[in-house]
């Protein structure tokens, strides 16, 4: 059975910061995997 891809992007988990898993509204050119709340933290 085939499943539509758009079906098949609508049913994936939203993206979760591995650091303190607070959901992230993900960008369609955006590798980052930490939310900008903990991103920020390393910076400083």
């Amino acid at each position: 059975m085939l499943i539509n891809p758009v079906e098949f992007f609508r049913s994936l988990p939203k993206k979760e910061c591995p650091q303190c898993g607070q959901h992230m509204e993900e960008q369609a050119e955006s590798y980052l995997m930490e939310c900008d709340h903990c991103l920020s933290k390393k910076e400083n």
